[in-house]
């Protein structure tokens, strides 16, 4: 194992830079995770620590090696790929084996890798098989290991299951972790799905536009989010986030149509700064004395009820885990306690409260 080291790392196509200065740390043996939008950069960072990309600039290091120069073969790196990119003429074990016979390492030291990774993921009676004959989910398991035969320091997965049902997103999030947790090996992942994100990281790299917005663990990204765009990136529904503006005190925020919401400390800004004060859906509860609210639409899901209602500072949204019985065109009160706001600057996007 190892630990993975990027440090001010550039990357430019022509005269266009779509990487800028990133800078991360991931610890030996730790699950990060690299989230964000469509093209912010997170595919290109884990093909550069691959050495599938050149850098532009900047250093990578893998342990205490400097890999900017180092073929992506002698990189000691396990890479899964979004499409399996398994050999459809092959076996399951032929496809598991391969590398190592590329190494030509001895026939029993191979056969006994195999046996053990299938094992591992449960893909013993599937061995003789060829991919076309296997499910997504059991194609993903061979790809994977095909990747824990060759015992690398670091394993990269670059949005493994977003060709894979709900269901069974859901089963290889849990067993991608459960591997983790067995073998330990440092590995990098990147996904766009900020539930994936939230569900599998030991620390989550947020990406936007090819800057880091913010490193942290889940709960530290999702309860003291950087900014306004981490704010509304991490967590489903997204953050409400209103428009105000801070009172004389800066100890609550005044929005469009005179309404108040009272902070837990006064905001780290001059009275009177244009902010945005963020309300996660699910801590909105229902409160006679909060912001009057017309409701648009309502979403049962079963395991909750999620209402969008228009209130004179913008449209918001609540997540109720009680059942409630709203129609549209209801009149409802929606409130939340001071210590569960967020408080952006409004130019910047950059937080506010402490």
């Amino acid at each position: 194992m190892a630990s993975v080291s990027i440090e001010k790392v550039r990357k430019s196509y022509g005269a266009t830079e779509v990487v800028h200065g990133v800078d991360v740390e991931i610890a030996d043996g730790e699950f990060c995770v690299l989230v964000g939008p469509s093209g912010c950069g997170k595919s290109t960072l884990l093909r550069m620590i691959a050495g599938l990309e050149e850098i532009t600039s900047g250093r990578i290091r893998i342990g205490e090696r400097v890999v900017n120069d180092v073929q992506a073969r002698d990189r000691d790196i396990a890479m899964v790929f979004q499409n399996y990119a398994l050999y459809p003429h092959m076996t399951v074990r032929q496809n598991m084996a391969f590398s190592l016979v590329l190494a030509r390492r001895p026939k029993a030291e191979i056969e006994q890798r195999v046996a053990e990774a299938a094992s591992i993921l449960g893909l013993t009676p599937y061995l003789d098989r060829h991919p076309g004959q296997l499910s997504g989910g059991q194609r993903q398991r061979v790809a994977m290991g095909r990747a824990i035969v060759r015992k690398p320091k670091v394993f990269l997965f670059d949005e493994p299951l977003s060709n894979l049902d709900a269901k069974l997103r859901v089963q290889m999030r849990s067993e991608i972790r459960e591997l983790h947790q067995r073998l330990r090996t440092t590995s990098v992942y990147v996904t766009h799905d900020q539930i994936e994100a939230m569900t599998m990281a030991d620390r989550i790299v947020v990406l936007h536009e090819g800057r880091v917005e913010q490193t942290g663990t889940p709960l530290e990204v999702y309860d003291r989010p950087a900014n306004a765009f981490v704010a509304t990136f991490i967590g489903s529904p997204a953050m409400n986030l209103l428009p105000g503006r801070l009172t004389a005190d800066a100890a609550a925020v005044e929005l469009a149509g005179g309404a108040q919401l009272a902070l837990a400390q006064p905001a780290a800004a001059r009275p009177g700064t244009d902010v945005r004060v963020g309300i996660r859906p699910e801590h909105l509860e229902l409160n006679g004395q909060g912001l009057r609210c017309e409701v648009v639409v309502v979403e049962p899901t079963g395991a909750d009820t999620q209402v969008i209602a228009r209130c004179p500072a913008g449209e918001i949204v609540a997540s109720f885990r009680e059942r409630h019985h709203f129609r549209p065109g209801d009149r409802i009160s929606l409130a939340a306690s001071p210590l569960a706001l967020h408080v952006f600057d409004a130019a910047s996007g950059q937080r506010l409260s402490t």
